[in-house]
């Protein structure tokens, strides 16, 4: 079955009470960060914290991710090396290029030979938060098969731009196509920059259904308290499912009477519309709303 990533909750890997709790939060994914959330004198204690935490602690159905530092630096190959030998179901690239991803999955199946886990079992989840990562999206979501999703980081990607972040977003359109554009073509998940101001509803509402209007397929949380509305705007409105199940029982009857072409209140209907809903009932189930 389809995984769905409508959410994907950063939860800070030097935080225990936080971890503890992180399968109870609601989030489709948690992504638990060994990166920015912790400073560089803690980066040791929170990569053995994340590592027992992944190996003990009961997450359930939540998708668990782990946010390493870039490889770049003098701590991503070292959190590769002790945090993919308790099996994460992937790890996040940090400011990804198309060579990170290549020396990321040579390093993943050489632990997972070594810890006998079955070849390609852990997965890959880039983020893109430069203008170079952004530019060469497509050859980083080719470069392994083991690339799942793309999450969009804006705020590091607007500061290399140079260029402010603002709570409309107009800045980040480019890039938001681009993400949601390139993963739909690879047939992987494009996952939306988080939404930094908490207090702000509307906004953070919008901001949410800017993103799904240009074909993201997720959005990333800093929250546990944004989760809900995330997955409340990610689904399928009621008349989108009532006219999705018209449409394919209207294309069954037209089947049955032979005919290829069929209409609905007076409009053609044809394979753009019929996939359209195909998907909506598809997220309404996988979501239980049928």
């Amino acid at each position: 079955m389809e995984r769905l990533r409508r959410t994907m909750l950063f939860v800070p890997g030097n935080n225990p009470g936080m971890l503890q709790n992180a399968g109870i939060f609601g989030a489709d994914s948690v992504i638990l960060d060994v990166e920015d959330a912790v400073c560089i004198a803690e980066k040791d204690s929170a990569r053995i914290l994340v590592r027992n935490a992944v190996k003990y602690i009961n997450f359930f159905c939540t998708e668990v991710v782990i946010r390493i530092n870039p490889l770049s630096s003098e701590f991503g190959l070292k959190d590769i090396n002790e945090l993919a030998r308790v099996k994460p179901d992937a790890l996040m690239i940090t400011k990804a290029t198309e060579e990170d991803v290549k020396t990321a999955c040579e390093k993943l199946a050489k632990i997972e030979a070594e810890e006998g886990f079955e070849n390609g079992s852990i997965k890959l989840f880039p983020l893109i938060e430069t203008a170079y990562g952004l530019e060469n999206l497509y050859n980083i979501i080719k470069a392994s098969n083991r690339v799942i999703g793309i999450l969009l980081g804006a705020e590091d990607l607007t500061a290399d731009l140079g260029i402010k972040r603002t709570r409309e977003g107009k800045e980040i359109s480019y890039a938001r196509s681009k993400v949601a554009i390139a993963c739909k073509a690879c047939k992987v998940d494009s996952i939306d920059t988080p939404f930094a101001d908490l207090d702000d509803l509307e906004g953070f509402k919008n901001d949410i259904s800017t993103a799904k209007s240009l074909g993201m397929t997720g959005k990333a949380a800093i929250n546990p308290r944004q989760v809900d509305t995330i997955h409340e705007v990610f689904a399928p409105s009621h008349e989108d499912m009532i006219y999705a199940q018209r449409v394919i029982a209207a294309m069954k009857e037209a089947k049955q009477e032979g005919k290829g072409v069929f209409s609905l209140d007076g409009k053609m209907v044809d394979a753009p519309i019929i996939a359209r809903a195909q998907n909506v009932i598809s997220k309404a189930k996988l979501t239980g709303l049928l």
